[in-house]
């Protein structure tokens, strides 16, 4: 299932099945999966590693090298895992030094030109629409949204269930659970329609909805709110822990 065309380096290791399209390249270091998909003038390189059945469109560059200007040169990587899609042009970064890696979980989808940059550790289920961009070091949860063209800042963190809206430009983390829109993005409501569709209840809805109104609604600041929102009566569900958890470990600030 190898294109006559296509370059594969001495080295490569590719599982069952994998079909590798027209002028595509796959790397020297690179591991593909089972029954992974390279289309024409898709681009595998660096020490980079594909689980099963991940598809690459064309001129999308995986495991490029870091952009960061303290790069140097030894063998930093990118790990990504089962079914993703990258559609055309995207770009997907190693880590910036030996023994650093770039993460990707499982059921992501990037469309064409967006770019996740070097030192990014991302979840499973991840929409990350059309020229929407990661910085390094960004943290990203799992089942989150990030819209068309926004942009996040380095080191950002993006809790579980939430969305970055269209043109938003993120400078600080977002909880879990809430929609951030804006330049800068601030936090502005309850991800209800993305919590309902992942099997949360009403009520969990409602709980998400007295914890943003305790760190954004109430006045606090965010020791306060923390104090305030530990003492709840909800506070040892799920979505509290998710939340005060995100919290405690947020070097940034709340958006």
């Amino acid at each position: 299932m190898i294109h006559p065309t296509a370059i594969i380096e001495s080295g490569a290791k590719l599982g069952k099945n994998v079909k590798v399209g027209a002028y595509a390249f796959v790397g020297p270091e690179v591991t593909l999966g089972d029954g992974c998909v390279l289309h024409h003038h898709a681009c595998v390189e660096g020490y980079t590693t594909l689980g099963a059945n991940c598809e690459v469109f064309p001129f999308a560059v995986i495991g490029g090298r870091s952009q960061d200007l303290k790069g140097k040169t030894g063998r930093p990587g990118l790990r990504i895992g089962a079914r993703n899609m990258f559609r055309e042009y995207v770009s997907v970064h190693l880590g910036t030094q030996e023994g650093e890696w770039t993460i990707l979980g499982d059921d992501n989808v990037l469309l064409a030109y967006a770019h996740i940059a070097h030192d990014c550790v991302v979840g499973n289920h991840l929409v990350m629409s059309s020229h929407s961009a990661l910085g390094g070091h960004v943290h990203i949860g799992n089942n989150i949204n990030i819209g068309w063209s926004a942009g996040v800042h380095q080191f950002c963190q993006v809790g579980d269930y939430a969305m970055v809206a269209a043109c938003s430009k993120l400078t600080q983390d977002v909880p879990p659970f809430v929609i951030a829109d804006g330049n800068p993005a601030e936090t502005k409501m309850i991800n209800k329609v993305g919590l309902l569709r992942n099997g949360f209840s009403e009520a969990e809805v409602d709980e998400a909805k007295v914890l943003h109104r305790t760190f954004y609604r109430d006045g606090l600041n965010a020791t306060q709110a923390l104090e305030k929102a530990s003492t709840l009566p909800f506070a040892n569900g799920r979505i509290a822990k998710s939340w005060l958890s995100f919290v405690r470990e947020s070097k940034r600030g709340l958006a």
